[in-house]
């Protein structure tokens, strides 16, 4: 929506009368138009690819890292719920000594 706005604005500018009687703010405007009406394309070619692993495979190809970040924070995600998972199973036992010491481990 954000980039078919700034298409629009560019396209109203261009009907502008300022545009005939400046040559460089048509220049300019007709520079601008252009841009806008670039990253709207791209914006649309990313807003249509396929859900899931092409969506992934988009993004891979404009941020590399981003597929490595995803790994990580769900493997994290996973250490995460096990030890939660962990902490729960002691926190029901007796409080004990060994309990607590692998409680607070």
């Amino acid at each position: 929506a954000m980039s078919k706005s700034a298409v629009k604005i560019s396209s109203d500018l261009l009907s502008n009368p300022l545009c005939e009687q400046e040559p460089g703010f048509l220049e300019m405007v007709t520079a601008f138009d252009t841009a806008m009406k670039r990253m709207d394309s791209f914006n649309q070619e990313k807003v249509n690819m396929d859900k899931g692993d092409q969506a992934v495979l988009g993004f891979s190809s404009v941020f590399p890292s981003l597929n490595m970040a995803v790994k990580r924070r769900e493997q994290t995600l996973q250490d995460y719920k096990r030890l939660q998972s962990k902490v729960e199973k002691y926190e029901e036992k007796e409080r004990t000594g060994p309990v607590l010491a692998k409680l607070h481990q």
